[in-house]
């Protein structure tokens, strides 16, 4: 065992030590952060304009401050993007995260240099909480390749803008810097597919130890050093051993990974965004991640099925049930208040509070009334697809409102590595798998308002063409498993196969 391999557990039995007694207790934690939150709060633009000077407990700030998007917060980011000291958060942001959004162009997110660190620790701690757990630490002393943005930053009205992912490369501590691939070059390649054949030729006479990224865009590096070689990714790098992921879920790919592997790895889960750094996965035997109840979040949570009535209830982390669909709202010290980050949560246990993201609040199909969010039709499908041993790449699904004939359907676009034998059957399979977890469809289809499923085949490499058509091929652009609109689904049809 290497000095790096022993401190690392040595440090990880510390840092799991502080995890549990903020865990242990969660309203406690939450009000301390809710706490700082206003009283640094109260000095800035949108504090003064929404009376935080008189805001001395959670339901007055339910009063004052009414629950935004970005489109709603924007008129105070252009102010901070101008280049104005204390709107959001007390003087200027160190960076902003630079997004794609869908009704307003760019998005630019505040970075404060209060919640730069938590984007870094947390990372960190999901790794450690991991050797805690495994005992296994010796992955430190190999090679580590986190497929992610150019970390090439903008300067705009003296602040630093970029991705994520970007502006999180420039925090790698020092004792990974010698482990960290790819070069600092390859990671500056805007193009993504002469990016990833790069990192390829990179890593491929290197002891890759942990690889880590959103699943679609590090299969296609398996997929492209499997072409090279010939080889199972496990042969390639035998001594690969840990998955680390995040941004959509990993169980549709996991059948996909284990045959390009040649064996399952362990995996750790995390759940970033530009917003923040929400929770990771601090257990290889219980469902979910722990939510992130000290790092300068505080949060809110609303019924999903209640969110777009008049005056839906706001909750906190000491009302909140396992098992129910919500939406997450987020005030941080990065100066966002009580702002919808656009994802649904559902809690596994609150004993610690762990969660699992369920969908986007904008990503469900309920054209009919039914409903249906993406855990259920991601659900649907893995278990679906492991009954008949068939291999799902990637899909999405959109409502036909209005066929050619007969009754209107949910239509499945799926791109398979193994096709099932009987595809009627298969959707079929599905379509009880769905009934089974969603009453709402269920009653639509036994009442003959729905008819059932249909499954599109898209021919492999479709969905990367349709990303790349879009312009969004790159580690950091998902697809969305539903939309209540086609969109989607017109754009694929459009495309030449």
């Amino acid at each position: 065992m290497s000095i790096k391999s022993f401190s690392a557990k040595i440090f990880a039995k510390y840092i799991v030590s502080k995890t549990w007694k903020w865990s242990a207790n969660p309203v406690t934690t939450q009000k301390a952060v809710f706490q700082h939150l206003i009283k640094n709060g109260a000095q800035t633009r949108f504090g003064q304009d929404h009376d935080f000077q008189h805001i001395d407990s959670f339901e007055a700030f339910a009063k004052k401050v009414p629950v935004r998007d970005y489109e709603a917060l924007k008129s105070y980011v252009e102010e901070a993007v101008a280049g104005k000291p204390d709107i959001l958060w007390p003087g200027k942001p160190e960076y902003f995260a630079k997004t794609s959004g869908t009704t307003s162009g760019a998005k630019y997110i505040p970075i404060t240099k209060a919640s730069m660190p938590m984007h870094v620790n947390a990372a960190r701690d999901a790794i450690l909480h991991y050797i805690a757990e495994s005992g296994n630490s010796d992955f430190v002393d190999g090679k580590m390749i986190f497929l992610q943005g150019s970390p090439e930053l903008q300067i705009k009205n003296g602040i630093k803008t970029g991705r994520l992912s970007g502006i999180v490369a420039h925090y790698v501590p020092g004792y990974l810097q010698r482990n960290r691939m790819p070069s600092w070059s390859t990671n500056c390649i805007d193009d993504w597919e002469a990016k990833v054949d790069a990192i390829v030729e990179e890593t491929l006479p290197e002891n890759m130890t942990v690889i880590s990224g959103i699943p679609p865009w590090v299969q296609m590096y398996f997929e492209k050093l499997q072409e090279k070689t010939g080889k199972n990714i496990g042969d390639i790098f035998p001594e690969f051993n840990l998955f680390i992921y995040g941004g959509v879920n990993y169980e549709p790919y996991r059948k996909k990974f284990e045959n390009l592997i040649g064996r399952r790895v362990d995996s750790i889960e995390l759940y970033p965004a530009s917003e923040g750094f929400f929770a990771f996965q601090d257990s290889q035997k219980e469902k979910g991640m722990l939510l992130l109840l000290n790092s300068g979040i505080f949060y809110e949570f609303i019924k999903a099925d209640e969110f777009f009535t008049e005056k839906p209830q706001r909750l906190t982390i000491g009302e909140v049930e396992v098992g129910v669909n919500y939406v997450m709202l987020i005030s941080t010290t990065a100066g966002l208040w009580a702002y919808n980050v656009g994802d649904t949560v559902m809690f596994t246990s609150t004993k610690p509070h762990r969660v699992v993201v369920t969908g986007r609040i904008k990503h469900f199909i309920s054209a009919f009334g039914e409903h249906v969010i993406g855990k259920e039709v991601e659900e649907a499908l893995t278990s679906t697809a492991s009954q008949f041993k068939a291999q799902v790449s990637e899909f999405t699904v959109a409502p036909q409102i209005n066929p050619d004939q007969g009754l209107p359907y949910h239509e499945w676009f799926i791109e398979f590595d193994a096709p099932p034998e009987n595809l009627e059957t298969f959707a079929q399979a599905i379509d009880l798998a769905l009934q089974e977890q969603n009453s709402y469809y269920k009653d639509l289809i036994t009442g003959n308002i729905l008819k059932r499923l249909e499954i599109r085949v898209i021919p492999q490499g479709g969905f990367t063409a349709y990303m790349k058509s879009k312009g969004k091929l790159g580690g950091q652009n998902k697809l969305p498993r539903l939309a209540n609109d086609r969109s989607i689904a017109d754009a694929l049809n459009q495309l030449d196969f």
